[in-house]
């Protein structure tokens, strides 16, 4: 069911209830297949090997490979995608296939929200889950669009969504419902 909303004399559809999206890099599978091979090298070693230099460079030489190959693995695989969830009582940022790490801000802490038209990993430092003191906090998985909530305590929280538009609409809306009388910048 579709409903019209009234704002200032201008007519817009209503965004649904809940508002979700998503953004995601192919690319880091590449590193992911990385980490996995790491992991197989390790375990290789243990298996098929025949160092005669002694048992403590093998177990090192195992334990360096998968430990590795686990950090590498776990590191991507949690960047790969991320998902936002934007509804009536917060934003919520989950990151990867088991949605760790994860971030909710109640609607409530926000006061603005505007579009980032390039988002780049360059100037958060890379990919994944970032702070800069500077800039504030990020998640993330891709160059390209996104969202900027501003806090109420005047931090900022960025993430790579695709439509953030969209998003930036829905927090508005919501905000605008809510009666809080915080402006949101689009």
């Amino acid at each position: 069911m579709r409903h019209q909303i009234r704002d200032e004399g201008r007519s817009a559809e209503a965004l649904p209830a809940v508002w979700t999206g998503r953004a995601t890099n192919r690319a880091q599978w590449l590193l992911a297949a990385a980490g996995a091979a790491c992991i197989a090298l390790g375990v290789e070693l243990a298996v098929d090997s025949n160092w005669t230099s002694g048992i403590a460079p093998l177990v090192m030489s195992v334990v360096g490979c998968v430990a590795a190959g686990l950090l590498i693995l776990y590191g991507t695989l949690a960047f790969v995608h991320v998902s936002v969830k934007i509804d009536s009582d917060a934003v919520e940022v989950r990151c990867g296939h088991i949605g760790l790490p994860r971030r909710r801000i109640p609607l409530d802490h926000v006061v603005g929200a505007e579009f980032a038209p390039q988002v780049t990993p360059r100037e958060w430092g890379g990919w994944g889950y970032r702070w800069r003191p500077e800039q504030g906090t990020a998640v993330v998985v891709r160059r390209g669009e996104g969202i900027i909530v501003t806090l109420g305590d005047g931090r900022t929280f960025t993430v790579t969504v695709d439509d953030a538009e969209a998003a930036v609409r829905a927090i508005s809306d919501r905000l605008r419902r809510g009666g809080t009388g915080k402006t949101v910048g689009v």
